[in-house]
């Protein structure tokens, strides 16, 4: 799945799956090929990778067939280009709280390579693309896909003049900082999160853009917000299955030889 083909799917509401990749080994690859992924997610702002792992990692799923989604930490029109010459398709900008800083992506994202005072004007709509640039612009951007993290109570009270944004593809909740931001940390079935989720998904669909999602507690909640309109879904994350299993497996193996079975809690990453 290309550029394209990831922002096609996400506007027309078709599902797509992924997960959240840390991993950098090259034999992680044959394991991520035989899954039928739709993308993978790497994320820049939890999880430390340098730019020349980021750039073997997006190019080597992309000769997978695998489109590469990177979020970058803040939105940064700049920190955007340079994941995108890394060889992303899609950029998730964290944090995202007004218009203004999805103007300044949808430059970086999707009318490259334009910039300085030339780009400032087109942004502010004091001027227009020249006639021979537009159809040159649409074909060196029409791989490349832009998301927004909505992760607070401003970016929900926002989310209209956000969503009105040209080129904008989709929305993605970020689980556990909203529910911070509401004041009800990781209570994912209190009614004021749950509102918030289908204020984003109902809102994002309603605009023909994606709505997506990393890192939801279950596969309950994951089916229950995709029956509501959710079409992205990013589930967990590599560290976080191998864990699971392997605890899950230890426990067993441990019970039916009669060891001592450890109390401790498995929790996940908080992203």
């Amino acid at each position: 799945m290309d550029g394209k083909e990831l922002r096609e799917a996400l506007r027309a509401g078709r599902r797509l799956y992924g997960t959240l990749i840390t991993s950098t080994s090259p034999k992680w690859l044959d394991t991520i090929a035989s899954l039928s992924l739709d993308c993978v997610f790497i994320d820049t702002e939890h999880i430390p990778l340098d730019w020349h792992e980021l750039g073997w990692m997006c190019h080597a799923f992309r000769g997978l067939g695998i489109a590469p989604i990177v979020r970058i930490p803040r939105p940064d029109p700049f920190e955007a280009c340079r994941v995108l010459d890394m060889g992303a398709r899609g950029i998730v900008a964290a944090y995202v709280e007004s218009a203004e800083q999805v103007q300044l992506l949808r430059g970086a994202v999707k009318l490259r390579p334009l910039k300085g005072r030339k780009l400032e004007r087109i942004l502010s709509g004091q001027a227009e693309l020249d006639r021979e640039m537009v159809e040159y612009v649409r074909n060196y951007n029409q791989n490349h896909v832009l998301m927004v993290n909505i992760e607070s109570v401003p970016g929900l009270e926002a989310l209209d003049d956000i969503l009105a944004v040209p080129g904008l593809d989709g929305v993605l909740l970020g689980p556990h900082d909203l529910s911070c931001s509401l004041g009800v940390p990781e209570q994912y079935d209190h009614p004021l999160f749950e509102q918030a989720v289908h204020q984003l998904i109902t809102k994002a669909r309603a605009k023909g853009l994606g709505a997506g999602a990393h890192f939801l507690p279950s596969i309950e909640h994951e089916t229950k917000w995709a029956k509501v309109g959710l079409n992205l879904i990013l589930h967990l994350a590599d560290m976080t299955l191998f864990r699971r299993a392997l605890n899950e497996d230890l426990t067993r193996l441990r019970k039916a030889l009669g060891d001592d079975v450890s109390e401790k809690r498995v929790g996940d990453i908080a992203i």
